[in-house]
């Protein structure tokens, strides 16, 4: 542990970090209730997310009643809770501890892709139970993860410690030759590219109908490398029954040619996934960002 973690702006994320710590103690009940707790909490208090939240919940489900999407923001704000304490679990709890509560789904399509030797592309989304669904993955198979550090040097070093006793390796995720470098070895290579993305290769691609400016990397990935592509989902399960992820089957026709026909489909599989669960979609991600200056502010305040 590097010595400057020891100053003093360091100390309320190393009380965090205890807490976070202390909550392995719980059954995975108390865990996710005190969870739910702190979420509720939190939609309580004057942050910006609430709203982007509830303008995102407006563009993607506008058949939702104001009740319901009331409903649903409170929903989502008790999962937003228990994803950060699940951080706890991907980080310090066993490899028997994840497996006692998660099944996974489908690895059948995982061995036929790494059985061509070129290495597969598991392709995720931001749902909040994102890092515990790397977790649940490197039990059964060593993954290579993409990564994005944050901006608090400790925390990226507790989670970038996890990656590194967990998964087969951790790549940043600029590190294209070291995406290229895993799948001509044969390897897993996970991560989620869902989020807004504004830089050089950016296009606006339709998502829930509206669009969204994207990064449609993955299908050129796919044709440089020749790696299989999979949607890979994780879902919580009601009650204390834990994880659900399932690897699914390879998107039959990437690349197309047309990487923002092959992008649409994976913003399918996200759609799908988000209607099924839509208390654990990261809706306080602005993800409707234009890239033009002519595209709609759809954050702006009323």
């Amino acid at each position: 542990m590097p010595a400057r973690f020891l100053a003093p702006r360091y100390w309320a994320t190393w009380l965090g970090l205890g807490f976070l710590r202390l909550t392995l103690l719980l059954p995975l009940g108390g865990t996710f209730a005190v969870g739910r707790a702190v979420g509720r909490l939190a939609r309580r208090l004057p942050l910006p997310y609430r709203r982007i939240a509830i303008r995102n919940i407006e563009l993607c489900l506008p058949e939702l009643s104001p009740a319901e999407r009331k409903a649903l923001l409170a929903r989502h704000f008790e999962s937003l809770g228990i994803g950060l304490f699940e951080s706890a679990l991907t980080w310090w709890a066993s490899d028997a501890e994840i497996a006692a509560h998660s099944t996974i789904e489908g690895l059948e399509h995982l061995e036929a892709a790494l059985a061509r030797g070129r290495g597969a592309i598991l392709l995720t989304a931001h749902f909040t139970p994102l890092q515990i669904g790397a977790r649940i993955l490197n039990t059964r198979r060593p993954i290579a993860v993409l990564y994005r550090p944050t901006k608090n040097a400790l925390i990226a070093h507790v989670s970038g410690g996890s990656f590194a006793r967990n998964a087969r390796k951790a790549i940043q995720r600029d590190d294209v030759r070291g995406m290229i470098t895993a799948l001509k070895r044969n390897e897993i290579v996970w991560y989620a590219t869902d989020q807004a993305y504004r830089k050089k290769g950016a296009v606006m691609v339709p998502f829930f109908g509206h669009p969204a400016a994207t990064n449609v990397f993955t299908p050129r990935l796919a044709e440089m490398t020749g790696a299989a592509v999979l949607y890979y989902s994780t879902e919580r399960l009601p009650g204390t029954r834990g994880w659900r992820a399932v690897v699914h089957p390879p998107f039959a026709h990437w690349p197309s040619g047309d990487p923002v026909a092959d992008t649409l489909e994976y913003h399918a599989c996200i759609e799908a996934q988000v209607r099924r669960v839509p208390d654990q979609y990261w809706w306080i991600h602005r993800r409707f960002k234009g890239l033009a200056p002519d595209d709609p502010d759809y954050y702006a305040r009323r």
